[in-house]
């Protein structure tokens, strides 16, 4: 704490002797985030984190780029004003938001957003990640002089070109105007669009997607400015940056005439078209070599007698899990790599047919608490998918299996975030939303750290259906599965919250969600959690193996509420999976929520 206070006091007297000469650093707070603690050495993790503001803030005095980033023995660092600031403004900035970032005295994550510049910190590197849940937007107090039917469309139509242009630019930065005409008014709208200059054009591209479809509530508010963890999206009725920094976004926004041309040759002359036939064969023949070499859509297509010879003939000894969907089993390749090997508990023509455009799907997903797919087998008896292997096996097993007792409550916390984290993005952040449909425990494999990823969640979509055993039509297991899914069919990401609300029950209590299903269809574990909150006995769900000592009690029984929120009904009661993470994040007070266990009729 001595470093932080020692680093406080010369920020303090930096920002003092600079006040003096700068105009504007805009300093508007927009948002503001620390994360849960995430280390045992907290001094350690703060000393290295004051160590990489020193360095962005050298870099920043010494190159004038606006931009510097610095690692430090595990704690990432990226600071990054607008390109409009001066030297001394940007440099201000800065120092406001490492004042404001030392409040958060967490070993995590930090992240403060103001109009002028951005600074965040963390523990893991996530120079090339823009977009979180959390985005937001602030709109200014007052309404504009301009009239709404003219500002909107004016304000509209700028922000949809900088969102289209500033991927482009180089250093994904653009300064615009437009001006506003007609009924006697003659304004101009301002606007600036900026990324972190460590993401790629297309996750800016998207990053920006999400802050104007945000920013698109102010209208006609004289300005506003939208959020997200790495892009910057702004409008203002008033000039808040000179004419100097104004970028020429036109070249971004339309096809050369060089370009037209050619296109024009190409169709008249009819070479586009025989070149773009040559080229066609040339790569269907180049595909197919490659396939048989072993990659298709980017994944590696294994040989089925290799996978059989790594997993023992798909011996028993080396089979590591098992469900409706077909077992696991660790595999020990040639090279010494161990993978795990799903052989798919059916093979009809259905299956077969949806195998090779499902798993593209899955291998486009990457996120730290999902499994992921390194390649399949379609050529053999059976239809074969290779994951990562998980060392810690299945979560159910450290509840209340083998290794019960096993988790403390820093891992048990670990896990619900960032089970929420992975639910998160399959619901909001990949490019289409993926509804797993089977969250339970069973399917949240642990890593060597007991960090959590989430197993099947591409299958129950195509396996399910084509399951006899599953005589209620639907993919899932009685217990985890929402009401108005296994009753009426009605599907939505909403039965995933349901789920997962169940599974943080059973994290937090040690005790399996049922055993068995009653002839009502009402889970035990469930209603006895209802039944507990109803009488404000919270924490006599808390599984006894955990040390008092561990835990907060009061964040224990947030957490609770919160997860019984996540098993409410209607579905329009439950939150989204961003609001979850939020939650955690900051652990904020949780919304009043009923008194009694949603039931199934009710649905």
């Amino acid at each position: 704490m001595k470093d932080v206070f020692l680093w406080s006091l010369c920020l303090i007297a930096f920002a003092s002797l600079i006040k003096a000469v700068i105009s504007d650093p805009q300093t508007t707070l927009l948002d503001q985030d620390c994360s849960p603690s995430i280390s045992t050495d907290v001094s350690g993790y703060l000393s290295n984190r004051n160590k990489t503001f020193k360095d962005l803030r050298g870099q920043l005095l010494k190159n004038n780029t606006k931009f510097a980033t610095a690692q430090k023995f595990g704690v990432y660092a990226l600071a990054q004003c607008r390109d409009y600031l001066s030297g001394a403004d940007c440099l201000a900035c800065f120092v406001a938001a490492v004042s404001l970032s030392l409040n958060c005295l967490s070993d995590g994550t930090a992240r403060v957003i103001f109009e002028g510049c951005y600074l965040r910190y963390e523990a893991e590197d996530f120079y090339r990640v823009a977009t979180l849940p959390g985005d937001t937007w602030k709109c200014s107090p007052n309404q504009s002089s301009i009239k709404e039917t003219l500002i909107d469309p004016v304000v509209k139509g700028l922000l949809m070109d900088l969102e289209a242009a500033t991927p482009k630019t180089n250093g994904l930065f653009a300064a615009a105007t437009q001006r506003v005409h007609g009924a006697g008014t003659d304004a101009t709208i301002y606007a600036v669009a900026q990324c972190a200059r460590t993401v790629s054009p297309s996750v800016c591209s998207k990053c920006l997607s999400v802050a104007n479809r945000n920013v698109q509530h102010c209208p006609p508010q004289a300005g506003g400015s939208s959020v997200d963890a790495g892009c910057f999206l702004r409008y203002s009725d008033t000039a808040f940056f000179p004419k100097n920094a104004i970028t020429d976004i036109t070249p971004f926004l339309r096809v050369s005439s060089r370009t037209k041309s050619i296109i024009s040759v190409c169709i008249v002359g009819g070479v586009c078209v025989f070149l773009l036939i040559l080229a066609l064969i040339l790569w269907h023949r180049l595909f197919r070599k490659t396939a048989k070499r072993g990659v298709i859509a980017g994944l590696t297509n294994y040989n089925y007698k290799d996978l059989k010879s790594a997993t023992k003939s798909f011996s028993e000894k080396y089979k590591v899990g098992e469900g409706g969907f077909g077992d696991v089993y660790k595999g020990i390749m040639k090279n010494g790599h161990v993978v795990a090997v799903k052989k798919l508990a059916t093979s009809t023509s259905k299956v077969k047919a949806d195998f090779e455009s499902e798993i593209r799907l899955t291998s486009e997903v990457n996120h730290r608490n999902i499994i992921r797919l390194l390649g399949c087998c379609r050529k053999g008896p059976e239809l074969l998918l290779v994951f990562e292997y998980m060392e810690n096996g299945s979560l159910d097993k450290f509840l209340y299996g083998e290794n019960r007792g096993t988790l403390g409550w820093k891992q048990r916390f670990d896990i619900i975030f960032g089970v929420a984290r992975g639910l998160a993005y399959l619901h909001e952040e990949f490019h289409i939303s993926i509804i797993h449909r089977d969250i339970k425990s069973s399917n949240i494999l642990l890593d060597v750290d007991y960090q959590p990823k989430i197993a099947d969640f591409g299958l129950a979509r195509f396996i399910a259906e084509n399951q006899s055993h599953f005589t209620t039509g639907f993919a899932g297991t009685l217990g985890y599965t929402a009401p108005e899914y296994a009753i009426h069919g009605h599907l939505s990401e909403k039965v995933d919250t349901y789920a997962y609300g169940v599974v943080v029950l059973e994290i937090i209590s040690g005790r399996q969600s049922t055993n068995k299903m009653s002839a009502s269809l009402t889970d035990p574990l469930l209603a006895h959690a209802w039944k507990l909150y109803a009488d404000d006995l919270h924490l006599k769900l808390v599984d006894e193996t955990l040390d008092p000592g561990e835990y907060n009690t009061e964040i224990v029984k947030k957490i609770i509420q919160l997860a019984l929120m996540c098993t409410q009904s209607p579905t329009s009661t439950r939150p989204t999976m961003s609001e979850v993470v939020v939650s955690l994040k900051n652990i904020s007070p949780i919304e009043h929520i009923s008194q009694s266990n949603p039931t199934w009729s009710s649905c």
